[in-house]
Formats: structure tokens, sequence, C-alpha cells
């Protein structure tokens, strides 16, 4: 796949799968935009992968906040003038703990980052494809958003939004080719999952990895360039009818 001087805008791009994906992307000569609120990591994940001033563009941001939303996608154009991809990707796990111990606090943390941060980087970036007459879109979701799981009712429940966010933003940009999917990791062997594990078990972190892990079919748990593959093919004209879809990366864990 090649997105030779392609703009492709990656939120959470200091994360397992977003650095897999800005890596895989500049690879393939594409303009990477990498977005994430560690500024201290993206300066590192860019200088990590070599990228360059006229190649990159590292953008501090809270996805949460609409103004900073704004603020990367007003940083993007002003620099590359175009963007032809965008990675909504940006997200965190929550607590692990029954449904009726959930604080305000906790749900407006969550939501703000799972659901405000993928409806707000919409809202800024669709308009300018849509006046392109071009783009591709992927918002992570996770089998999360496909599912129940106990004690993870934040994220499966913002995980659901975002797949009915996605199911709106595919229809309304359709007719300005522009299209929108998702893409539901499993279990992936990043950060995320290490925290996943200790908050489900705090004593015994290890084993629910262990049990994680036996549970996939595959036996083994996924790896972020696994993602990352998926992301690059959804981004790329190889994939230019397909949109409003939902790709699970999880080794055949969720069968549904």
């Amino acid at each position: 796949m090649n997105f030779d001087d392609k703009v492709i805008i990656v939120t959470g791009a200091a994360g397992g799968i977003g650095k897999e994906v800005v890596r895989k992307l500049a690879n393939a000569q594409a303009k990477v935009v990498l977005v994430d609120l560690n500024e201290d990591a993206i300066k590192a994940v860019k200088t990590e992968l070599g990228l360059t001033e006229e190649n990159s563009l590292a953008v501090k941001v809270d996805v949460s906040n609409e103004e900073s939303v704004k603020n990367y996608v007003d940083q993007t154009m002003s620099k590359f003038g175009r963007i032809d991809g965008f990675v909504n990707n940006a997200g965190v796990e929550g607590p692990a703990k029954p449904l009726e111990e959930i604080t305000e606090k906790e749900f407006d943390f969550v939501y703000g980052i799972n659901v405000k941060g993928v409806l707000f980087g919409l809202k800024y970036v669709l308009p300018i494809m849509k006046a392109q007459k071009s783009g591709a879109i992927v918002n992570t979701s996770s089998v999360a958003g496909l599912i129940g799981s106990p004690s993870m009712v934040l994220y499966n429940s913002s995980k659901h939004a975002v797949m009915g966010i996605n199911k709106v933003a595919s229809l309304e940009a359709a007719a300005y080719n522009v299209r929108v999917n998702t893409v539901n990791p499993g279990v992936i062997n990043t950060q995320m999952m290490r925290k996943i594990e200790s908050n489900v078990a705090p004593d015994a972190a290890e084993a629910a990895q262990a049990a994680y892990n036996e549970a996939v079919p595959m036996k083994r748990y996924g790896e972020p360039e696994e993602v990352a593959n998926v992301i690059a093919f959804l981004l790329s004209d190889e994939a230019s009818y397909v949109s409003s879809s939902s790709f699970t990366v999880d080794g055949a864990l969720y069968n549904v």
C-alpha cells in the first residue's frame, strides 16, 4: 500500500496501536500528524521512527476538549493544506467495577475521551474531507463495542457509542466519496491491556493475562502491528468501496 504524500492524522499516537499505525504509514511515505496528550511521548515516537519536520507534525491535545480538537485540525491544515486520512484512535479503559459503583467523575473522564473525542474529531475533519470529495476515516472501537463485559460498563458502553457514531458518520459522508469504518481490536499486547489486567485482578494480573490468553481461540494476544495492518488497509485505495463496516482483530475471540 502506497500513501505517497497523503496526510493522515493519528490520535492516541503514543499508545501501542497508535504508534504502530504511525510507523506503518510513515514507512509507506505518508505525512503523519501525531496527536496525543503526552507531548514527550509523541516527540519520542517521532525520534524513534526518524520522522522529520517535513513529513510529520506532533500536537499535544486533550481530545475531550473541543477547542483542543479544532486546534490539531487547524494546525494540520495550516502545515499540509489537506487531510486524506484520519485514525480516530485515542481511548482509555476506565475503571473495572460494578455498574452501581461508577462515579460521575469516572463517567465524564471515559466518555470525554472515548466518545466526545471521537465525535469532535469527526466534527472538524469531515467538513474538510467533504470539501475535498475524498478521504478515509477509521474509528477505533473495540470488541467491547459488540458485547458486554461485567465490571467494564464505561469502556463497553463508550465503545458501543463509537459504533453508533460510525454508522451515522459513514452515511453522512458517503455521497462525498468519504469512507468511515471501525476497527475493533480484541486483547492486544499493549499497555492498555496491562492496565485492564491489573484493574480486573489487582492481586493477580499475571493470572488474568493467562486467562485472557487461554480464552482466545488462537491462544495468544494480538500484536499492535496486526491492528495497524487492518487500519492501513481501510485507509488505502485498496478499500475504495468499503464504508460503514466494522472489522474485528481478535483471533476469533468474539464470534458475534
